[in-house]
């Protein structure tokens, strides 16, 4: 299986190429400066793993919750790729690239989102709907539930912080045959931004 992975959604920037067993990525602290770094990181996982663009089975994007103009940007970028190498596109939520870095299905997986609360969403038996809560109310819950609640950065919240570079790896590795059609690609937004809130 051969893909590009990448995720802008958060403060990090994480770019992954899987050309069969050989992966190369890139994950760092980017000051938010996702539109400067993201093509030069693309180019260099790529070439690190031997994987030309135009060998890739498809090509997926983390859609969000996240920083707004972080998944703007990302969702664009693989848009635009997509297209311009005849690929096709897979969706990957936030919630997802969190959840599947570790095993078990009773899960909660949490993204900060700010001001004390969370974007979370609920696996297994940890039923929570996708959505914005207060931190508190996802941590009652995943302590009634006596499910973990996972993070990707260290939240005084989460019971565990996670590896997003596995996850990501490890959903599109799981999904591959979920790929479809790159226009399809689209942003998820669970609350309007804070400049809309502000109007």
């Amino acid at each position: 299986m051969k893909f590009l992975a990448i995720d802008t959604s958060g403060k990090r920037l994480l770019a992954l190429a899987a050309n069969g067993e050989k992966i190369a990525f890139s994950d760092g602290e980017c000051a938010m400066q996702h539109s400067v770094c993201l093509f030069p990181e693309i180019e260099r996982v790529l070439s690190e793993a031997a994987l030309p663009l135009s060998c890739c089975d498809f090509l997926a994007c983390v859609v969000g919750p996240g920083s707004f103009t972080g998944i703007r940007i990302g969702v664009s970028a693989v848009k635009g790729l997509c297209f311009g190498a005849e690929k096709r596109a897979l969706p990957v939520t936030s919630f997802d690239a969190v959840a599947y870095a570790v095993g078990g299905e009773d899960k909660i997986a949490a993204v900060d989102a700010g001001h004390g609360y969370l974007y979370a969403k609920g696996y297994g038996r940890a039923a929570l709907a996708a959505g914005y809560y207060p931190a508190e109310e996802v941590l009652s819950l995943a302590r009634s539930a006596g499910a973990p609640l996972l993070a990707a950065e260290e939240l005084p919240y989460a019971s565990q912080t996670v590896s997003l570079r596995e996850g990501l790896l490890n959903y599109c590795r799981a999904h591959a045959d979920e790929a479809g059609e790159a226009q399809a690609l689209a942003a998820v937004y669970i609350r309007r931004s804070n400049a809309e809130e502000g109007r």
